[in-house]
Order: C-alpha cells, then structure tokens, then sequence
C-alpha cells in the first residue's frame, strides 16, 4: 500500500462520520417537532456507507485489491419508514379533526448513542492521521 494512501482512508473516514453527525444532529433537532398530516411529518433520516476497493493495476486480483486498502464513502441517505407518534393534543393548533398531532419516529437514545458512536470514530480517524503523519515525519529525519 502506497505510503499516502493511509491519508485517503482516513479523509474519507472523517468525511463520512461527519455526514453521520451531520444527519443525527438534524434527528435530534426535529425530535420535538409535530404535524397534522401523518404524511408530511419529519422521518428519521440514516446515512448509507459503503466500502470502495482501490485495485492496485489494471490486472489486479481481487485478493490484491483487499490488500491495497479501502475507503468509504456515503452511498445515500435513507428515511426511516417507521409510523411516526401518534398524541392526542386538541389544543394544538396543528391538529388534526380527531385532535391528533403526530411526532417522528425519532429514538432521542438511540440518537445519541449514534452521535457519541460517530464522534469517537471521527476522533480515531484524526489519530490514524496525526500518528501516520508523525511516523513519515520521523522516517524522514533518519537521514539527518
């Protein structure tokens, strides 16, 4: 694996946990909100990752290509299709003829144990960076 290539695996790594917290933030945001129309009230929103194999060549197998390492990248963001809440509020002024609001399908717990889940592996991906920096650095200064 080529010496820079580290770089590249962990940028995309960092680019994809914060698209990760990007769409947890937004979840949480829009946890409390509420609508009149089961249709039009805020879902849940996931990232989709999916792994990318750089091959080595043209002519390189597909055991090569595993070895020469992989990045991420985000393949989409998907609404969950959960139902949202249903709460009886017939003083609010969204509701419904039955006095029906509806809440997201938004798990505040799970959400935040996401958003902590994505931070420490953005903050591992900043240490893979930082320690292969530091390593090329002193590799260098063995010639000194």
């Amino acid at each position: 694996m080529p010496s820079f290539k580290i770089f590249e695996i962990a940028g995309s790594g960092l680019s994809a946990q914060s698209v990760r917290l990007n769409t947890v933030a937004s979840n949480l945001a829009n946890a409390d909100s509420v609508s009149g129309d089961p249709s039009t009230v805020y879902k849940a929103r996931h990232p989709v990752f999916q792994a990318v194999h750089a091959a080595v060549g043209a002519a390189a197998s597909s055991a090569s290509a595993q070895q020469s390492g992989a990045t991420v990248r985000v393949a989409g963001i998907v609404e969950s299709q959960a139902a949202p809440t249903v709460r009886n509020d017939p003083g609010n002024p969204l509701a419904d003829a039955q006095g029906n609001v509806y809440a997201p399908n938004v798990n505040v717990i799970e959400e935040m144990t996401d958003m902590i889940s994505a931070s420490r592996a953005y903050q591992n991906d900043v240490e893979v960076m930082s320690t292969a920096k530091d390593l090329m650095l002193a590799t260098l200064k063995l010639g000194d």
